[in-house]
Order: C-alpha cells, then sequence, then structure tokens
C-alpha cells in the first residue's frame, strides 16, 4: 500500500488534533449544550401538555367550551357585557401567501366584549391594503374592522410608526391594545385567554406568545424554524418571562395614551424593534411580562422562502441588538449577542469534530491504510493515530 496522500495525511491530523484536552472540552461542551436544550424542550412540552391534560379534563367534566374558558359560567351573557373593550392593531406590509388566512383567523374571534380591528399600512400603494379591503368587505356588518393609512415613518421604523398610529385610532374606551403581526394565525379564544390573564393581575405590563413555525420543506423554512425553536423555551414558562415577542403583545391602552414609562417616546424617538425596546422599557422599570401556556400560535412559513431569504432574516435579528434605549440596554444586547455567537458555535463544534473523525476513519479503511501508516513521529515520539 502506498504512504499516506497529502490530504489523507491532512485528514488524519486533523483528527488526531481533535483529541487534544482542548477539543475533549469543547465536545464535552456541545453535549452539556445539546442536554441543556433537551431539558428545556422538555419542560415546555411538560408546560404544554399540562395545559392539553387540563382542557381535556375540562371536557370530559362536561365543560364543551375548555378549550375558550377554564370555567364554563364564564361564557354567561351577565359575564361577558362586563368584558373590557380591546383594540387590535396590526401593522401590514406586503401581501404574502399565508397573510389572508392569517388575517381572517384574528377577526373572527370568539372574545365576547367589544373590539376592534385596525389594519394598519404605509399607504394605498401597499398591496396589502387592497386585500384586507376586500376581506373588510367580506365580513361588513360582522366584525369592527378599518384600514388606517399611517403614512412613511421618519422617526422610528415603519413597523413601529403603523403601530403608534394605529393607537392613537383607537377608541377611547379600549383598555387593553393587542398588538398582532401578519404571519400570526390566531386562535379563536385567544384574544380571551389573554385578556382574562391582564384582568386577573393587573400587574402585568405586557403579555405575549410565540409562534411554531410549520416549515414548508424549503432548507431555508427549516433554518428559521431551527432558529426559533431554542427561542421558544423562554416562552413556555407559562408565567412570567424576561422575553417578548414582537408578533403578540398585549398591553394596558392607558400606557400609551399617558406615555407611561416613556413607551411612546421610547418607541417613537428611534425604536427599531419594537419587542426589544419594549422588553428594555420593562426591564429597567422592573415590569412583568407574562406568556400563558395557550399562547402558542401556529406560524405557517413560506413555500418560496429560500436560504438566502433566511440569512437576510439572520442579518437583520443581528443588526436589532445593535438599537438599544440606554446604556444598560446596549450592555445586555452585547451580552446577549456574545453569548448567542459563542453557544451557536459550542454547538455546531463538536458536530464538525466527529465529522472529521469518521472522515479519516472512513479513509483508512477504504483506502486499506496499515498501521504503520497511520502514525507519525512529532518531537522524537511515536504518535499514533486514534484508528
Amino acid at each position: 500500500m502506498s504512504a499516506l496522500h497529502s490530504a489523507d495525511s491532512f485528514l488524519l491530523s486533523l483528527s488526531r488534533a481533535f483529541c487534544s484536552p482542548l477539543a475533549v472540552f469543547i465536545q464535552i461542551q456541545g453535549c452539556v449544550i445539546c442536554l441543556t436544550l433537551a431539558i428545556g424542550w422538555a419542560f415546555a412540552a411538560y408546560v404544554r401538555k399540562r395545559e392539553i391534560n387540563r382542557i381535556e379534563d375540562g371536557i370530559k367534566g362536561g365543560n364543551s367550551f375548555a378549550f375558550l374558558c377554564h370555567d364554563i359560567y364564564e361564557l354567561e351573557h351577565s359575564n361577558q357585557v362586563n368584558l373590557p373593550r380591546v383594540s387590535v392593531v396590526m401593522p401590514l406590509k406586503g401581501f404574502g401567501e399565508h397573510n389572508l388566512h392569517n388575517w381572517k383567523s384574528q377577526i373572527t374571534s370568539l372574545y365576547g366584549g367589544p373590539i376592534e380591528f385596525l389594519f394598519v399600512v404605509e399607504s394605498t400603494e401597499d398591496p396589502a391594503y387592497h386585500a384586507v379591503s376586500q376581506l373588510i368587505t367580506e365580513f361588513k356588518g360582522d366584525v369592527d374592522a378599518r384600514v388606517i393609512v399611517a403614512g412613511l415613518s421618519t422617526t422610528c421604523s415603519q413597523k413601529i410608526h403603523n403601530q403608534l398610529v394605529g393607537v392613537e385610532n383607537m377608541h377611547k374606551d379600549s383598555k387593553y391594545v393587542l398588538f398582532l403581526d401578519d404571519d400570526v394565525r390566531f386562535h379563536p379564544g385567544s384574544i380571551g385567554v389573554l385578556t382574562t390573564e391582564m384582568e386577573k393581575n393587573p400587574e402585568i405590563f405586557i403579555q405575549t406568545g410565540y409562534p411554531l413555525d410549520l416549515p414548508s420543506g424549503t432548507l431555508g423554512s427549516y433554518c428559521i424554524y431551527e432558529y426559533h425553536m431554542p427561542c421558544s423555551m423562554g416562552f413556555a414558562t407559562g408565567g412570567k418571562t424576561f422575553f417578548l415577542w414582537g408578533g403578540c403583545m398585549m398591553m394596558h391602552a392607558d400606557d400609551f395614551r399617558h406615555d407611561n414609562y416613556g413607551v411612546v417616546s421610547g418607541l417613537r424617538d428611534g425604536g427599531y424593534s419594537d419587542d426589544m425596546t419594549l422588553a428594555a422599557i420593562a426591564g429597567a422599570h422592573k415590569r412583568l411580562i407574562t406568556s400563558p401556556p395557550v399562547a402558542v400560535f401556529p406560524h405557517p412559513i413560506a413555500s418560496d422562502l429560500t436560504f438566502s431569504r433566511y440569512w437576510n432574516y439572520l442579518r437583520k435579528q443581528t443588526f436589532v441588538l445593535e438599537s438599544y434605549i440606554s446604556t444598560v440596554n446596549w450592555l445586555m444586547n452585547r451580552a446577549l449577542f456574545l453569548t448567542h455567537f459563542y453557544l451557536s458555535w459550542g454547538f455546531v463544534a463538536p458536530y464538525f469534530m466527529a465529522m472529521v473523525h469518521v472522515a479519516a476513519a472512513l479513509q483508512i479503511y477504504i483506502k486499506g491504510y496499515s498501521y504503520g501508516e497511520t502514525t507519525c513521529t512529532s518531537g522524537g515520539e511515536h504518535t499514533l493515530f486514534p484508528f
């Protein structure tokens, strides 16, 4: 058998290097990261399963509407007429594959109290304007919905500008405002659950939820699904959380009317990311953010989402960390970026090392290298490759 080729020698040397104490530490660290993710997902599954069991037990106990509320007597007219008014603000941009279905799921709510839906676009030239106008016409008389043209933003991101214009146009008697993205597919009872939790605990500053990605089969869709999965653990507490998703945020309407805690000024004056800005405000003022266990929303990913679009999305997510409203917020964002960077590579590196080991073993087996050929001399010592 001929001597080792240069490529094979490099591969075997690399495999040997990946057996050093540092490499072993990196691989053990990767196992710890994987174990942590597994425990987090198991806990998230436990929280969701517990809620499913509660619903099933309620149905067995005679409450056919357990998927809407814990106590069926909450659906009595005497309770429904006292429910607070909610304004749902939906900033729109463009018209995607699943938008129409998502909008229909949002406006066909079974919430028993007064509710209005405000679709906010930048201009009438936006494709979403004509699509949502037709939807409102279709449901005319059944839902209180209208389209608002916000105009071009000059001091903040267009999404935040649309949200603030929507708040300015909400009903004067609205007690809560719910911000929804156009990629959120809502359950008929979601608004009722969010409102009930706000009524139970007036100390709640923001209620949020999280999307359950449904990949379309493209590489880009699975990449986004993988990116969101670790983040989902932070929302699976069934209660208090430090995380906030801008796709679903319910807040007190008076916080916007009176600019409490600087929510309006913080968003309006240079705000880029609505959820990161509001999460920073909540942290600075020690306000409560919660995520109910049922606040998980199906999120079908577009079938035309390519890897390049995913990469652009990832770049925007990274750029979000460059926005901040205070020095403490800047430091937190930097720490979050560095932690995400370190853990991501700490998760990927052991897989790369394992692939090198497997490739080296296959080369030895396929090419039939002998014991002597897979050894080398280094510093006068005889070193054996790990095969």
